[in-house]
């Protein structure tokens, strides 16, 4: 009988994900190649400039500043590409069901808790909302259009204030309209939210809201979002 196989899974290499980043990035900004190429060269120049400028002057500290230069201005373009990336991805998913949760379960940091599935939804519409819990409170999401959310909305607010007597309660809606969040902007709006309280009283939140908390693994989850095709691959 041939042994089972233990080799962990093969993860892509530095240049290969470099690769993709540049490749997932260059499909939203046709421009990305010479902003790049842009950088790298402006790097390069002002390395030589302060060679040239710093006494005395010779050949070989001028080559020296050129060469740091060049590598600030490798290290600019990742930098550079790494922030158009995360844009992309936002632009990519802005609208689709689903993209809230995404949003919320990948980059609140460890400082709030929240889950990719919503709390509450509305299995014909889609319409979701989704609960992140922090030192800021509890905050309430809501995806879809505003006027269907208002019900589901008002439930979870309802149960957070029952469970959570006194813990501050945050509501949002994602979308492009007067007083929405885009959704490139929640994980911000969130995170900028002031501390109202400590630690030991946002674990206990925690543990009441999820032991409310009713289960929607039976509901029509929203299917738009794929994070393996929309996650802005990161060079590690």
């Amino acid at each position: 009988m041939a042994a089972r196989s233990t080799a962990p899974e093969k993860r892509p290499g530095f240049f290969s994900q470099i690769r993709t980043l540049y490749t997932f990035t260059a499909q939203a900004y046709r421009w990305l190649p010479w902003a790049l190429v842009g950088i790298l060269i402006g790097g390069t120049l002002l390395g030589v400039a302060i060679g040239a400028l710093i006494p005395p002057g010779a050949i070989w500290s001028i080559i020296l500043w050129g060469v740091t230069g060049f590598m600030f201005g490798i290290l600019a373009a990742l930098m550079s590409m790494t922030r158009l990336s995360t844009k992309a991805m936002y632009r990519k998913i802005d609208g689709m069901p689903g993209a809230t949760g995404y949003v919320l379960s990948s980059a609140l940091g460890r400082r709030w808790r929240a889950s990719e599935m919503p709390v509450g939804i509305n299995p014909k519409t889609q319409e979701a909302v989704y609960r992140a819990i922090g030192r800021g409170g509890i905050v309430i999401v809501g995806e879809g259009a505003r006027g269907r959310l208002t019900r589901l909305v008002n439930e979870e607010r309802g149960k957070a204030q029952r469970v959570a007597s006194g813990v501050p309660v945050t509501v949002l809606y994602v979308g492009h309209g007067a007083d929405e969040v885009p959704i490139g902007k929640l994980a911000p709006a969130i995170k900028s939210l002031p501390k109202k309280i400590d630690r030991a009283t946002m674990a206990a939140v925690i543990k009441r809201m999820d032991s409310v908390s009713q289960s929607v693994a039976s509901l029509p989850i929203p299917k738009g979002i794929d994070p393996q095709r929309v996650r802005a691959p990161r060079p590690r």
